[in-house]
């Protein structure tokens, strides 16, 4: 297993529309191996495949406090959304960001497991706001998506004023 680079906002293939994974086999299961890694020491409690540069239809998560419990989403689907709820979301791309968000509250779920399993799972709460947020990565959207464009404008603004100083910061340490 590997540790794998997160892609940072506003890299254009965070934007990019994963493909679907055609057969789940030992490379699939290799990436999503690295993937827990990744995610685990991140530290996060979702990671999707465009986040690492790879344009298959994976992500994972685990919101357990144990961090014992992955769930693994090849080829996700979420099929019956219902209600509407707001929380408060980070992003693993986006780090420093955290910022409340409209979702569904619920959801039922269409994925394959690790193993190549089609599994049917609903969700609410943490687990329901994660299952949407990874699936909007692998559509090629981010949660600061779902803000107000002002919201977008301050946030984007701020994280290149914060790009710029640690690029000075880096250019008088070496």
């Amino acid at each position: 297993m590997a540790t794998l680079d997160i892609l940072q906002y506003p890299d254009p293939y965070l934007r990019h529309k994963a493909a679907p994974v055609d057969a789940v086999d030992d490379e699939v299961r290799a990436l999503v191996d690295d993937m827990l890694e990744t995610m685990y020491a991140a530290p996060g409690i979702g990671l999707a495949a465009t986040q690492v540069g790879s344009d298959r239809r994976i992500a994972v998560i685990d919101v357990s406090e144990s961090k014992d419990d992955p769930l693994v989403l090849i080829n996700p689907e979420i099929l019956a959304p219902e209600g509407s709820e707001t929380s408060e979301e980070g992003c693993l791309s986006i780090p420093g960001v955290f910022e409340k968000v409209t979702r569904p509250e619920c959801v039922t779920l269409r994925a394959l497991d690790r193993d190549g399993n089609a599994y049917e799972l609903q969700a609410d709460g943490l687990l329901a706001v994660c299952i949407q947020h990874e699936v909007d990565h692998l559509d090629g959207r981010l949660f600061i998506d779902r803000l107000s464009m002002l919201k977008r404008q301050r946030i984007e603004k701020r994280l290149l004023k914060q790009r710029r100083r640690d690029g000075d910061s880096r250019r008088a340490a070496g």
